[in-house]
């Protein structure tokens, strides 16, 4: 896995963009037909106002998509910090480094939306030299595939920034203890089993449940949460507008940050549904 990523990486953005028109595209929607059905079944319950004809356009818009942020990945492997400046913008990053000065850290609570993967090169804009970002991830099942991701986390965000879910606290007691200010990003749209610890809301005309587990950490260490609202301005071009939700988090009802969250998340896939990962089976555990 690793070596065709460093091979295909080496190809321009505008041929790996082919690879995603003429390649990537086909193969997820008409030959494989990549959890066709379930993305179909999320779109009827998330617009039911909307014609077939409305929910098969976005439909084929998000493989499109889907397809490009195979392609963008990979080209993020060996892109240089000229090209990623200009592709994965921020538009407050002073306002991050604030926050994250302020209360020590800065968790960025964010969805499978625009380009996640490339949210990781904030890194690269601090100009705090002491601020770190780390990136929140479940391990994969095909270790080539773990690992190949491993490395392209760690192109644009810097050796050890990943920090796997299920040792977390213990990540992050190690890092609160350094004292340094840090971003934290975490995708908090995941799926929930049902024997994890998650919070019910109304989401996309459906009661939905969401970890809660961004929430729990800023409440234990004072952390401020934002929402990271993704827009993309053209193809491979995004904006992240980092907002917050609470600098005080201990003082928050229990559930608020959670359900605020999800509010703004589903306002953000609102305004381009095509961007949000519909292949998520995110309301296999909830009741329909």
């Amino acid at each position: 896995m690793k070596s065709l990523i460093k091979i295909l990486s080496l190809l321009p953005m505008w041929a790996l963009y082919g690879l995603a028109d003429y390649v990537i595209y086909p193969l997820l929607y008409y030959i494989v037909r990549y959890r066709l059905r379930l993305v179909r079944s999320n779109l009827q319950s998330a617009f039911p106002d909307k014609t077939d004809a409305e929910r098969k356009a976005i439909a084929k818009k998000f493989y499109h998509h889907f397809a490009d942020v195979i392609a963008e990945i990979i080209h993020g492997y060996r892109a240089d910090q000229t090209d990623m400046q200009e592709r994965m913008q921020y538009a407050n990053l002073a306002d991050i480094e604030h926050w994250a000065e302020q209360n020590q850290g800065c968790i960025f609570m964010l969805g499978h939306l625009g380009n996640w993967e490339w949210l990781a090169d904030v890194q690269h804009r601090f100009v705090n030299p002491d601020m770190q970002h780390y990136n929140v991830y479940r391990r994969l099942k095909s270790k080539s595939s773990d690992e190949a991701m491993t490395e392209l986390r760690e192109k644009r965000s810097g050796k050890d920034s990943n920090l796997e879910k299920n040792s977390l606290l213990r990540h992050i007691v190690r890092i609160h203890r350094a004292g340094k200010p840090f971003t934290l990003g975490l995708i908090s749209d995941q799926k929930v089993a049902p024997d994890k610890q998650f919070i019910w809301t109304e989401f996309l005309h459906r009661n939905t449940s969401f970890l809660d587990g961004g929430e729990n950490l800023a409440k234990k260490f004072g952390y401020a949460v934002t929402y990271v609202h993704m827009t993309q301005t053209s193809r491979g071009h995004y904006v992240a507008r980092v907002d917050l939700i609470t600098d005080n988090p201990k003082e928050t009802e229990p559930g608020f940050i959670t359900r605020d969250f999800a509010r703004r998340l589903e306002a953000n896939i609102l305004e381009q549904p095509e961007l949000w990962l519909w292949t998520h089976n995110r309301w296999k555990h909830c009741p329909q």
